[in-house]
């Protein structure tokens, strides 16, 4: 196992995720992080290259045992699934959608066989997948299929803060009704193994309130008392590390300065909300419950502005480096 090989499937061609991954990978501190390595394809990344005046050499390869991993030069393993001159950029497209696929494809490969350590994706995009007749709709359900892992587990990290999500993508109503005592007990529990996976020492995990107040005794709701409470101290009497409900208006803040290890937040805004406030750009995803480490930005393909060059590629630049961060302990303990 290599444990500072960091591929980056290039995501959408037709997307910002080209551009952010030559520029991201100009920078000489993430060579002193990691040694990554592109999975995509060399001529779309040479046009990002020109477009968005970088000054690098690009290294198409067909191994990882032929990457140089040197700064001033981008190692992408180039596969030949579309043709870059006749590309539009910033428009849905079939063949983008399937080509985006086969670049994670791969890299969750590489990943399985221990040829790289951890995967930081690019943004891909739904419309495209599906034109594409990709039978998923997100980079979630591609790598839990892929890796043949069930429910993965989303953690948000920023700055020092680390966010988990009981609920997702479901109306706030339906949430509500997923806020079970075995829920909130289960993922936990699930909570600190991600968190011991990822090398982490003191594991406090605060449950955010979901009524104002955390409900005031029933003042404001009953979920705190009926649901949520009793499923913080069921997980307590098995030995995990956890708090509250804390108030949601408080509970970020105090995370943000190192009170909790991690905060559950109950439905998708309420941690969204939290984290992006913080900082935008640098709020990263780390998907959990995979046989390997996975970080992502957490933005879009940006049709609007592809291809124009102006692009930031901060969230890129984190997204690598809490894939280095994290990969050798998550390896570790993965092999214990």
């Amino acid at each position: 196992m290599t444990n500072n090989i960091i591929a980056i499937p290039m995501g959408d061609p037709a997307g910002i995720g080209p551009e952010i991954t030559v520029k991201a990978l100009e920078k000489k501190d993430i060579y002193d992080a990691c040694n990554p390595l592109v999975i995509g394809n060399a001529a779309v990344l040479s046009n990002a290259k020109a477009f968005s005046d970088v000054q690098v050499d690009i290294n198409a390869i067909t191994s990882v045992s032929e990457a140089k991993f040197e700064h001033g030069t981008i190692d992408v393993i180039s596969l030949d699934n579309i043709d870059a001159s006749t590309l539009t950029i910033g428009e849905v497209s079939a063949t983008c959608g399937k080509a985006a696929y086969d670049y994670i494809k791969l890299a969750v490969e590489l990943a399985l066989d221990g040829k790289v350590s951890a995967l930081a994706t690019t943004p891909i995009n739904k419309e495209s997948l599906k034109a594409g007749e990709v039978p998923f709709i997100g980079h979630t359900e591609m790598l839990e299929a892929l890796a043949d892992s069930k429910d993965p587990l989303t953690m948000f990290e920023v700055r020092d803060m680390r966010i988990f999500f009981l609920t997702r993508h479901l109306s706030l109503k339906d949430a509500i009704n997923q806020m079970t005592k075995e829920r909130v007990r289960n993922y936990l529990h699930r909570c600190d193994e991600a968190l011991q996976r990822l090398g982490v020492e003191d594991r406090t995990i605060a449950v955010a309130a979901l009524n104002p107040h955390a409900g005031e005794s029933g003042l404001f709701g009953h979920e705190e008392i009926e649901e949520i409470n009793p499923g913080i101290e069921a997980a307590v009497q098995e030995g995990i590390k956890a708090v509250g409900p804390v108030p949601a208006d408080s509970v970020f803040h105090h995370a943000l300065n190192g009170r909790y290890a991690a905060v559950l937040s109950l439905y998708h805004d309420q941690g969204h909300i939290a984290s992006k406030m913080t900082d935008f750009e640098r709020t990263i995803s780390i998907t959990n419950g995979l046989p390997f480490l996975r970080t992502s930005v957490d933005h879009g393909t940006a049709f609007d502005i592809a291809g124009q060059g102006i692009a930031s590629s901060v969230s890129m630049e984190e997204c690598i480096k809490l894939a280095a961060k994290y990969s050798q302990s998550f390896f570790q303990v993965s092999q214990s």
